[in-house]
């Protein structure tokens, strides 16, 4: 399952592109497509909130941004948030979901969230993909709002990138910080949203912070979904490319994920 994303020179989504103007390579070799919808459909999607000490002056912005992105989503969008600082916690009211079109559900557990210690962003991340896992919607997607430090986790960036790739999310990525902040790391923000299909925001202000959440949600429900059977299950990683038909490629831009991780093959006792 690849989630696709079209949009044209100015940045604007292109949704209504038929089937027969994509074709899908898997390491260079063209496969048929199975699955294809550009319908709005619902998601799955996990907010994976930095709750560490930096964040105190910022929270408000970050509850005021979580609930916009909510107001544009699909309101059947299948929607959790957990936090992270020492730890890891799920601030749900009614686990493991809520669904999106409850505001006042997710306005209880973001203001939940009171900001101290340290930063755990890959527990977080881990955590946010076992979450993720258990969802009955086909497309999942992750949002993680954080500077992309971290002084407290137990895994490691590699184990979190590793487990992104076997995933299907799409990571969206929005770093918050200060100039000054010494633990910042945008370069871990962008390798989450390119491994994944996603995209990395650095908003420097909170409307800039509010207009990212708001494209994020447009982006989702202004994307394609395209399904395919993996040519080969031999454990190893696939590279995906996706294009538009060449008439159409010169005034558009595609994105999805890279690739992914085939499943081995099976042996039967």
């Amino acid at each position: 399952m690849l989630p696709v994303v079209v949009a044209d020179k100015q940045g604007r989504y292109v949704s209504d592109l038929p089937a027969d103007k994509f074709s899908v390579f898997d390491n260079g070799r063209r496969v048929p497509i199975e699955l294809f919808t550009n319908e709005d459909t619902p998601v799955t999607v996990g907010l994976v909130i930095d709750a560490s000490g930096s964040m105190r002056p910022k929270i408000g912005e970050v509850v005021a941004a979580s609930l916009r992105f909510a107001r544009l989503s699909n309101p059947q969008d299948e929607l959790f948030a957990v936090r992270f600082n020492d730890d890891v916690q799920d601030v749900m009211p009614v686990p493991p979901f809520l669904l999106a079109g409850d505001l006042a559900g997710l306005e209880t557990a973001v203001n939940s969230i009171h900001p101290d210690g340290r930063t755990a962003l890959y527990d977080g991340l881990m955590d946010g993909l076992d979450h993720l896992a258990q969802g009955t919607r086909a497309r999942k997607v992750l949002v993680v709002i954080s500077d992309g430090g971290d002084n407290a986790s137990e895994a490691k960036l590699e184990t979190v990138l590793a487990r992104a790739r076997e995933s299907n999310a799409a990571i969206y990525t929005i770093g918050i910080y200060d100039q000054d902040d010494m633990d910042k790391n945008p370069g871990v923000l962008k390798s989450l949203a390119q491994t994944t299909g996603g995209e990395r925001f650095l908003p420097r202000s909170p409307g800039d912070l509010l207009a990212a959440c708001e494209r994020i949600a447009r982006e989702i429900r202004s994307g394609y979904t395209i399904g395919y059977v993996p040519p080969a299950r031999d454990g190893a990683y696939h590279r995906v490319r996706v294009e538009v038909d060449p008439a159409s490629a010169r005034r558009m831009n595609v994105r999805t994920r890279p690739g992914y991780f085939a499943a081995g093959r099976t042996t039967q006792p």
